[in-house]
């Protein structure tokens, strides 16, 4: 089997992910270096994908260990492999899935990193003051009141169509991983942050349109790139310059620590963890018990303050 083989098998995996299953431009390119990776340890061994047996999958795997990569990491290379030979078994392209009893690492659920609510509030003023204009800080305002009110991923935030948010909604429909539809409620100060954009951002889309012919986008935060809404990258940037305002390590802030704080607040007030499902787009409930360890604390303190034992000397 030559290199271009295993490019056919490749390609042709991830088209069938693409349409098939519906995975994300992300995924999709993050099984592809993976299993490009795996075809060069392969390939070194004068093998294949066709000619790959369970012992060889097993010894990538340990030299992957080996060069010091996360279990995290080693599970998602091995998910991608178990994929690939699943669709190559399904479509004929191998007779036997050689893939299908390997046991990958077991991957240990670490707890999200959490902001408190008055540093989230800290980031939320930074964000309606930060920018060297007033659409400048319109557009940080808006990014940020979205992105706690509805624990958005940054991918579905960046990427929001400006239809989703016309008519002052009440409620916003996103388009998450797989192409799955969610509604996520709006809070009052989101909502009113993302008028005063709205009429900030359409009147820069008029300006472009009479002064460069420039057709109107269809995105909330429009850009120059070639994706033609504003890169996660940016964000990320403008993102650590709010925390930074807001006398806050940029360590610390993540988009994603942004997402965790919208769970763990909601849950910490009293929200039941399948809304919280629902509101994050988890397909897996056993995804959103990652935030059980608030309840448990939440637990702990109720018995510990109103149990009539708990305050008895022993």
């Amino acid at each position: 089997m030559s290199g271009s083989d295993c490019a056919y098998w490749i390609s042709s995996f991830l088209e069938a992910s693409a349409a098939e299953i519906g995975s994300s431009q992300n995924t999709l390119l993050g099984y592809g270096q993976d299993l490009k990776d795996f075809e060069a340890y392969l390939m070194h061994r004068n093998l294949a994908f066709d000619t790959a047996s369970r012992a060889d999958i097993e010894s990538y795997l340990i030299s992957c260990e080996a060069q010091g990569l996360a279990a995290s990491t080693r599970a998602r290379r091995l998910s991608a492999i178990k994929q690939l030979y699943r669709f190559a078994y399904d479509d004929g392209l191998r007779t036997e899935n050689p893939a299908i009893q390997i046991s990958g690492p077991s991957k240990v659920k670490s707890l999200p990193k959490v902001l408190s609510l008055e540093e989230v509030e800290a980031l939320l003023a930074a964000g309606r003051n930060l920018g060297r204009t007033a659409a400048a800080q319109a557009r940080n305002a808006c990014l940020m009141e979205l992105l706690y009110a509805t624990g958005m991923r940054v991918s579905e935030l960046v990427s929001l169509p400006v239809s989703a948010t016309r008519g002052d909604p009440q409620v916003l429909l996103i388009r998450g991983k797989g192409g799955k539809e969610r509604m996520v409620p709006l809070s009052s100060p989101a909502r009113a942050a993302l008028s005063v954009w709205l009429g900030v951002r359409d009147a820069a889309q008029e300006e472009a349109r009479l002064k460069l012919k420039a057709p109107p986008s269809k995105f909330l935060f429009p850009a120059k790139g070639k994706e033609g809404h504003l890169s996660r990258i940016v964000f990320h940037k403008v993102l650590k310059d709010i925390a930074i305002a807001a006398g806050i390590s940029p360590d610390r802030v993540t988009p994603h620590v942004l997402r965790h704080a919208f769970a763990t607040h909601l849950l910490d007030g009293g929200a039941d963890l399948r809304v919280i499902q629902m509101l994050l787009g988890h397909a897996d409930i056993s995804t959103t018990e990652i935030y059980t360890h608030v309840l448990d604390q939440r637990l702990k303190e109720l018995v510990l303050t109103h149990h009539p034992l708990a305050h008895k000397s022993p």
